[in-house]
């Protein structure tokens, strides 16, 4: 069976929660101030592939809890995801009029509205996560700092100004791939780590375990982005091919040839799930999700 064959059960279950747990999440259309509530909607709801999250559910499968006790991650993470490309597409960061197909944030309002809305998600995330009543306080606690380091500064705020940082630059590889480890990874890498968190029997070497998959799998995804957008039609991700190349910005392809690019990808997923040895077939799906990074074509 193809791999996406297997994934897409899961995927279909995952995004049904997911859209529902931020459906609830999310302030009614009507909640004043009513216009940010409708742009905070129009952010998150009904577009989007839900990686996070859905990865989050299969990390639940792999450490061998509910998925419910997830749901506040997923969101969380999501919440965070939705926001960073908000402010991404504003005219002062890569100046993107769409996201996904239909008019960005700033578009279909304005861009004053656009950021406050990446405010609100922001805030909206941890005040989601703190308030879990799933997940034991002490587990709450560590599960808000991860994601404070993931989203802030360390993380994926930090990796989009060192992205900015190094427009029209020459970048090496080594400097390509701490942009990605922060920028795109750090979220990727919430997403498995958090639902280890909320696991009160997981072990030190298991948690170190998913921590290797989840960092390999983060910059596979960012290395099968870059040659998409040289090799597929990305329309359906919201940017425009070539759009790195428009802001001189440096490329997995562009250091490593297309060649050298696939392999990069091939051998950070068999680590990943090398790193998976120890897990029973609850972790199946992650295992899926590595194999399937790499066989996309979007």
């Amino acid at each position: 069976m193809m791999t996406e064959d297997r994934l897409r059960p899961l995927m279909a279950q995952g995004r049904a929660r997911i859209e529902a747990v931020l459906e609830r999440v999310l302030p009614a259309a009507d909640t004043e101030p009513q216009r940010l509530s409708e742009a905070m909607r129009y952010a998150v709801l009904g577009a989007g592939k839900r990686v996070r999250p859905i990865l989050a559910y299969a990390a639940a499968d792999a450490v061998g809890i509910a998925w419910e006790r997830v749901d506040a991650a997923a969101a969380a993470l999501e919440l965070i995801h939705a926001y960073s490309l908000v402010h991404d597409d504003l005219p002062a960061m890569d100046d993107d009029d769409l996201r996904r197909g239909r008019p960005a944030c700033h578009k279909a309002f304005d861009e004053a509205t656009a950021i406050l809305v990446g405010d609100a998600l922001l805030t909206l995330a941890f005040g989601v996560l703190a308030e879990d009543e799933h997940t034991e306080p002490a587990a709450r606690i560590r599960m808000v700092a991860l994601l404070a380091e993931a989203a802030g500064a360390p993380g994926m705020v930090g990796g989009q100004a060192l992205d900015l940082m190094a427009e029209g630059h020459q970048l090496d590889l080594d400097a390509l791939k701490t942009i990605h480890r922060h920028k795109t990874g750090a979220l990727i890498r919430a997403a498995v780590t958090l639902p280890a968190l909320a696991s009160p029997t997981l072990s030190q070497a298991q948690l170190d375990a998913l921590d290797h998959y989840a960092q390999r799998i983060g910059l596979a995804f960012q290395i099968q982005d870059d040659l998409l957008d040289v090799e597929g039609d990305t329309a359906t991700i919201g940017k425009t091919s070539g759009a790195d190349a428009a802001h001189h910005k440096a490329t997995y392809p562009s250091l490593l040839g297309l060649e050298g690019a696939h392999g990069a990808a091939r051998e950070l997923i068999d680590s990943a799930l090398a790193a998976l040895a120890s897990f029973d077939a609850g972790a199946d799906p992650l295992r899926w999700i590595a194999s399937y990074i790499i066989e996309r074509n979007r």
